[in-house]
């Protein structure tokens, strides 16, 4: 393979950088390859970090637990609630900031090492293992105090957010080779839009064989396979299904996926020389002046992004009181308009280019978002709106509930396309042969606020007890990424 003649004369650079590019485009072989392991692995982190796990391990188990323990006897009642719930929603960004802090000070380093090492594969097959054993084991995870200790339950939430985000470094370094420069965004948003569609899949076999036989009598009389509601079997059940659907359909990618690593090179000399390369990529900044600016900008507005998708559905749950089989049909939606996303992702960069889409899409999560905020159970748009009571169904019956799901098709659209969009533009500003390397620094500019903006929110919830208040403060966090975005000069071949 090709190398940087520059960086083939560095005499730290003894094993040779990759450089080179894929053929084919979303629906090619080694496209599609590499956009299915989103439909394998996505599921993960949409039903356990953001829909399903963490809003009933929030509320049911710590929440819960908090309320059973006398703790807050001499409360009120709503007030009760209200501290467990923000108990609940601080714990979880508890979780969130930990697994980014760990990822933040590793990923660029393996990110840099993949450049140089050896196959790539066996290295995320590693990773996936480790989300697949970790996912299965929150089976385990019941509230009263059986099964896993809240501690474990907690380890078990890093280690695979850790995992995940290392996966994430390591597939994305794979990109530039999965078809040609110019068809890489569709191939990008395709793997975005499968992973949400798998999600959205299993959202909707857990409402029908689960939730709605227990609520309804239908489609079956009964839950099947013996689930038992009472026990919070269909919410636990969601890590074994993830961890089954991970390990059988990354299959297609390990057989097809393009592999750019270089076989038998060194993983030891690999570490040594990455890490002796993100050390000088930090000292030469200046000769990366405008890539470094985009990751400044996507440190802020990929925290803040972060934190609203790990903490929106646990807000929704406990602020809004959504049940369970409104937390599905509302998980159900998004990730069907996230699937929209991810195709409107690169169908918007091919029409306004990849930085004003970028913006465009950052703008609208935060207008949508701070509209989010003025919805509560009494009323809309702060106060200005009284809340009332629009139907008589088993899901979504107030003005409130209905105005806040038709709000989240704006954020699960922009949010995806967000993703897709800063993959293209990380690849369309990274020196030649140096993806994984800068799609490691890439991870720690997105994994900064994975601890810093939950951090916010748990700071800013417990010290007010009111978890908009907590919300809010990630909307700084968008702000600032945006204005530091539009500094961003592209070069004119990305024009």
């Amino acid at each position: 393979m090709a190398t940087d003649p520059a960086l083939a004369a560095n005499p730290l650079a003894s094993q040779p950088i990759r450089q080179s590019t894929g053929e084919g485009g979303a629906l090619g072989k080694t496209g599609f390859a590499w956009a299915v392991f989103e439909w394998a692995r996505n599921p993960y982190y949409i039903l356990i970090v953001i829909y399903i796990f963490a809003p009933y391990f929030a509320r049911d188990i710590i929440g819960a637990d908090l309320l059973a323990s006398g703790a807050l006897d001499g409360l009120p009642a709503d007030e009760a609630l209200a501290t467990a719930n923000a108990q609940g929603q601080a714990t979880i960004a508890s979780v969130t900031k930990w697994a980014g802090f760990i990822a933040a000070m590793t990923a660029p380093f393996l990110g840099a090492a993949l450049d140089r090492g050896g196959r790539l594969k066996p290295i995320l097959a590693i990773f996936l293992g480790s989300i697949t054993i970790c996912s299965a084991m929150l089976w385990f995870a019941m509230p009263g105090g059986e099964g896993l200790p809240v501690a474990m339950i907690m380890t078990l939430l890093v280690i695979a957010y850790v995992s995940y985000t290392y996966s994430e470094v390591t597939h994305n370094a794979m990109l530039s080779v999965s078809g040609e420069p110019r068809r890489l965004a569709m191939i990008s948003g395709l793997g975005l839009g499968l992973g949400n569609g798998a999600a959205a899949l299993i959202f909707l076999a857990i409402a029908l064989l689960f939730v709605l036989p227990a609520m309804t009598g239908w489609p079956f009389a009964v839950p099947q396979f013996g689930v038992d509601l009472t026990k919070f079997e269909h919410a636990r059940l969601a890590g074994p299904i993830c961890a089954a659907w991970l390990a059988l359909f990354s299959i297609p990618f390990f057989l097809n996926a393009r592999d750019p690593g270089v076989p038998d090179a060194s993983w030891a000399r690999a570490f040594r020389e990455g890490a002796r390369s993100v050390w000088r990529t930090v000292r030469e900044a200046a000769k990366y002046r405008e890539l470094l600016k985009f990751l400044i900008a996507r440190m802020f507005y990929a925290d803040g992004m972060a934190a609203l998708l790990a903490l929106g559905a646990v807000y929704v749950a406990l602020f809004l009181g959504w049940n369970f089989l409104e937390m599905l049909c509302y998980a159900i939606f998004a990730s069907a308009c996230a699937f929209a996303g991810g195709i409107f992702g690169g169908w918007l960069e091919e029409r306004v280019g990849v930085k004003r889409a970028l913006a465009l899409e950052i703008f609208a999560m935060v207008v949508v978002g701070l509209f989010q905020l003025s919805i509560t159970q009494e009323s809309l748009l702060f106060g200005l709106v009284a809340n009332f009571t629009v139907w008589d169904g088993i899901v979504f019956p107030t003005l409130s509930d209905l105005v806040y799901l038709g709000s989240i098709s704006v954020i699960a659209v922009t949010a995806t396309a967000s993703i897709s969009s800063s993959r293209t533009m990380l690849v369309t500003l990274a020196p030649p042969g140096r993806s994984g390397e800068f799609f490691g620094l890439y991870a720690i500019a997105g994994t900064i606020t994975v601890w810093m903006g939950p951090l916010l929110v748990e700071q800013f919830t417990l010290w007010s007890g009111d978890q908009r208040i907590g919300m809010v403060s990630i909307h700084l966090l968008f702000l600032i990424g945006l204005a530091a975005l539009l500094t961003v000069r592209m070069p004119e071949r990305a024009t």
